[in-house]
């Protein structure tokens, strides 16, 4: 379900809304207007102080859990788990040292070490107020104003002072500390007014002097940091400080900020200038160009859900809209990226490089979903419900509820799990192929595997690097490719161990110069280039950062493809980062360092057995060496690993090594998975098999020093120094045998056309043929005469009496596509709104209205 910014206020109380949206002139009432809202002001004080009492209790039962809840069994392991957190954290305050409150946390130069301190007195007071846990810390009134006293302390002698604080990362003073702040407050609200009336008071005062970002203490729409994921835990904090205050207005215009994430992003009415949040194609944004469903997104639905958990029963929630639109987060934007229970790699940004799991990831959506389904209905119910049960029994990983937020919401898993009225059932149907044209990515599953393709544009950015994580990130946006197979621990096959042992410049499917590069504090010394005398300004959050070193866009325009039922294609053109082209203009400082990018022109057909790539105009500039690396795969290093393969000219061959190579397979047998590789053009292919051992902080700072061994895969086609550009066509088997890979010698694929203004294969077995058009004028491909950039698939059906044709922009600002089909006339069966059909010269002409669709891809029927 869409929803639109407008239809937003109707969700909110407009006697809630009225006060902050059209306060009247100061003076401007009568006499009669005072007598006859007398009452009224009684009624809506009555009102304003239920709704906030019921906001602090559904707030406290989120995080504590209900008598009801915490009797249950299976709830025992996360209760145990608060009061264990809660007993080390006073530990740790007995033990503390000077300039401490918690010991190991020095306090005056480290705002992690500041937040870390709210957040373990918030833990503390959570224990205490965990009905039903049978520990001595339930309502323990010591317990209880020891955490006062600790918020009062940490506010006099590190938090109140405006001009010592807000050091270091902002969101830990804007969002993060007001965070633990608030949700500590909620907790031990009767105690805070009993023994220190004001502090309530006091701490907002200084959460709103924090919030610098913002607007006179205050949330702005405007401000590049109030939005998504961060506009909505502000916004959160901001709700409960209004309960806590009896504050109507303030809630009111929390809750109509918030609201705002709701709304589906249209990239031709931006609101705000905003691009953070969700797209009609299920694709999700933050920090303006970074895809992001896996990290920032999930947060977002955390919050969301808690929101609509928060005012159940209020007078604010009205009606099931939004459950609705977060119901739709979850089909479209969700439920594609997840492979039996883990979340794939190529929308979690700079997450990808720290020790938590995909597995862990989708723990957090899980606990959503299970919420999200007490608040639907019906058939939406049960699609929710089905889904949880359906992950939960295909991921190879146990799914470990007592990292749920919410004790409740662990009994809500088990009454899923447990109800055997309730069949699993996935949200995705068995074969489905996704254009996330928004945020420059594909996801395309089948039984048994799924494929997850990262693309970047000057829409999207390459990666994302940020105070040091994801230290090697320079190609994640260059084609990187994931194949996941079924059955497999995927933590076996990528997560934070694929990314420390495979190098950053061989990644799956990537094409990479071979040179050396430095990492951010390799190259500065710290984690971000500090230059702010410059006129770009370049401080650890500036704008000038992001663009250029946190989450740099590439140059290109043509990033985009079309999907036809089950199937799909992409297409890119590698480019540049902006950084390195706005140097040779001259807008960089002199000591700024970037790095020059190899060239390709690339397809990818996302077929049912094969994923075909075919690149073109593949080579350097600058004359250096290039390396495509086909795929690149990892395996613990006591797996019995097995490489086969036939030459071109029929003979044998086994790897490593390198060879004129027709097909490869690289099998698993301790995982028992196989991927094949069936080589489409001839070309010396190189096939390494290494066990690499490396440490996980190489790819992050902050990470352990732990080293991981594994064994590496790397199949590549490279070119040497010099070399003029090439062209190359290959094809990714899944799960395939060897049987298999020696018939695609008689078909069923074909190359139609592999250049740098066209792209094309066939598939007589689907009857299926799918182009990319790269270049302005006409191009003939299989039957076909394409207008200009696109993305074009067509399959005949009905014993070849009926053909589809779908057709997408890839460059997001073509007004038209036309297509021309040379034959006979066809008559249309159907077509979607703004495919236009008539007869032409050689054929049929079809012209697809492109505008303002923004990569979505339109279908018409023909019949011969």
């Amino acid at each position: 379900m869409r929803i639109s910014r407008r239809s937003l206020l109707s969700v909110v109380p407009a006697a809630s809304l009225l006060p902050v949206a059209t306060p009247r002139p100061a003076g401007a009432r009568t006499t009669a207007d005072t007598a006859a809202s007398s009452s009224t002001s009684a009624a809506s004080s009555t009102t304003a102080a239920a709704d906030s009492t019921r906001l602090l209790d559904n707030t406290r039962g989120i995080f504590a859990g209900t008598p009801e809840s915490n009797a249950r069994p299976e709830v025992a392991a996360k209760l145990a788990g608060i009061d264990r957190a809660a007993r080390t954290h006073l530990a740790a305050m007995d033990n503390a040292g000077d300039g401490e409150l918690f010991a190991g946390l020095p306090l005056g130069t480290s705002d992690p070490n500041v937040t870390t301190s709210f957040r373990n007195l918030s833990d503390i007071a959570l224990a205490t107020r965990t009905p039903g846990s049978g520990s001595d810390l339930e309502d323990n009134l010591d317990v209880q104003r020891r955490v006062i006293d600790g918020l009062v302390w940490l506010h006099d002698t590190y938090y109140g002072d405006q001009e010592k604080g807000y050091y270091g990362n902002w969101f830990n003073w804007e969002i993060g500390i007001s965070t633990h702040v608030s949700k500590a407050l909620v907790l031990l609200a009767d105690q805070v007014q009993a023994y220190r009336p004001g502090l309530v008071q006091t701490y907002v005062a200084a959460m709103d002097a924090y919030l610098r970002n913002g607007k006179d203490g205050d949330v702005d729409l405007d401000s590049r940091f109030h939005t998504g994921a961060n506009l909505a835990d502000i916004t959160t904090n901001r709700i409960l400080q209004g309960a806590l205050l009896g504050d109507d207005a303030r809630i009111a215009k929390a809750l109509a900020d918030q609201l705002t994430v709701f709304a589906t992003i249209d990239p031709y009415d931006l609101q705000h200038g905003v691009t953070d949040g969700y797209y009609a194609d299920g694709s999700f944004i933050q920090h303006h160009s970074v895809a992001y469903t896996g990290s920032y997104g999930r947060g977002l639905l955390t919050r969301v859900v808690q929101t609509i958990k928060i005012l159940d029963g209020t007078t604010y929630a009205r009606g099931d809209g939004l459950v609705a639109v977060v119901q739709g987060w979850v089909r479209d934007g969700f439920a594609p990226l997840i492979f039996e229970g883990w979340m794939m790699e190529v929308v979690k940004g700079r997450a990808v490089s720290r020790t938590g799991t995909g597995y862990a990831d989708v723990r957090t959506i899980v606990e959503a979903i299970v919420d999200l389904a007490d608040y639907a209905a019906g058939a939406d119910a049960a699609a929710l419900q089905g889904y949880v049960k359906s992950i939960a029994s295909t991921s190879p990983v146990a799914l470990d509820p007592t990292s749920f937020v919410s004790p409740v919401s662990v009994a809500r898993y088990a009454d899923v799990l447990g109800d055997s009225g309730i069949t699993p059932a996935d949200l995705n149907p068995p074969a489905r192929s996704v254009a996330f044209n928004a945020m420059d990515r594909n996801v395309h599953r089948r039984p048994g595997y799924a494929f997850a393709l990262a693309r970047s544009s000057d829409r999207i950015s390459k990666y994302e690097y940020m105070s040091g994580e994801n230290l090697l990130p320079w190609f994640q946006g260059d084609g990187a490719h994931y194949l996941y197979l079924a059955g497999q621990d995927q933590t076996q096959a990528y997560g934070i161990d694929y990314f420390s042992t495979v190098s950053p410049y061989a990644l799956a499917g990537v094409t990479a110069p071979v040179e050396q590069r430095r990492t951010i504090p390799e190259l500065y010394g710290t984690p971000y280039y500090d230059n702010p005398d410059h006129p770009l300004n370049f401080t650890s959050s500036s704008e000038s950062q992001n663009t250029y070193v946190y989450f740099p866009r590439g140059t290109n325009r043509h990033s985009g493809g079309a999907t036809l039922d089950a199937y799909g294609v992409a297409g890119m053109v590698q480019s540049d980062d902006v950084a390195y082209v706005d140097k040779q203009s001259g807008i960089l400082p002199d000591d700024f360092v970037v790095y020059q990018n190899a060239t390709a022109t690339k397809s990818w057909f996302m077929l049912d057995d094969e994923i075909v790539v075919l690149a073109a105009n593949v080579g350097d500039p600058a004359g250096r060496a290039v390396t495509t690396s086909v795929d690149a795969r990892t395996a613990a290093p006591s797996d019995e690993i097995a490489i086969s393969g036939a030459l071109r000219d029929g003979g044998a061959w086994s790897g490593p090594g390198t060879g004129a190579l027709a097909w490869l397979r690289y099998a698993n047998a301790s995982e028992g998975t196989a991927v094949g590789y069936v080589f489409l053009e001839p070309r010396q292919v190189a096939v390494g098999l290494e066990t690499v051992t490396r440490s996980r902080r190489v790819v992050r700072t902050s990470n352990p020093d732990t080293q991981v061994t594994r064994q590496v895969l790397g199949v590549s086609i490279d070119q040497p120094a010099g070399a003029a550009p090439s062209s190359l066509a290959y094809a990714l088997v899944p799960n395939a045998g060897e049987g298999q890979l020696r018939s695609y010698a008689d078909g069923p694929l074909t190359v139609l056309a592999n250049s740098r203004s066209v792209q094309a294969i066939q598939h007589t077995g689907l009857g299926l043929t799918a182009a990319n058009v790269f270049a302005d004028g006409r191009h003939e491909a299989a039957g076909m005469s394409i207008d200009g950039p696109a993305s074009v698939i067509t399959q005949t059906r009905q014993g070849g009496g009926e053909i589809t044709v779908a057709v997408s922009d890839p460059t997001m600002e073509r007004a038209t596509v036309s297509v021309l089909l040379r034959g006979a006339p066809l008559t249309v069966v159907s077509a979607d709104d703004g495919v236009r059909v008539r007869r032409d010269a050689g054929g049929t002409r079809v012209e697809y209205d492109t505008r303002h669709a923004y990569g979505r891809s339109l279908r018409v029927t023909l019949r011969r």
